[in-house]
């Protein structure tokens, strides 16, 4: 729950009984409780409002997608983890049998250099 395991779970209940003291903590979670649902339903409302504000066009509009993070997994990295998945379960290609360690640069032969490509 929350990414919270039960020892914290009940240092937080502990807590909540001394701020709270054990009269007031039934009314003090009621109205936590309360205002939790009014702010999904906000939430909710206010996500309906842009949805119809935005008309037809805009349908599939998610606005989980505004957040960068699922942004650029959905629009720039959603094809190569598509070809990802697809490869994945394909057999690996062959390593050729003239491919060897020894086919690199010799101690002390310095790589080639693009001075365009940094």
């Amino acid at each position: 729950m929350f990414g919270l395991g039960w020892l914290e779970i009940v240092a937080l209940v502990v807590i909540a009984l001394l701020v709270f003291g054990p009269e007031k903590l039934p009314q003090a979670a009621s109205q936590a409780g309360k205002t939790l649902r009014n702010l999904r339903r906000m939430a909710n409302n206010a996500r309906d409002d842009l949805q119809a504000g935005l008309g037809p066009e805009f349908s599939n509009f998610d606005p989980a997608d505004l957040n960068p993070k699922n942004f650029v997994r959905k629009h720039l990295l959603g094809d190569l983890e598509d070809d990802w998945n697809a490869t994945s379960t394909a057999t690996p290609a062959p390593v050729p049998a003239h491919a060897d360690a020894a086919d690199g640069l010799d101690y002390g032969q310095i790589p080639p250099y693009d001075s365009e490509a940094t």
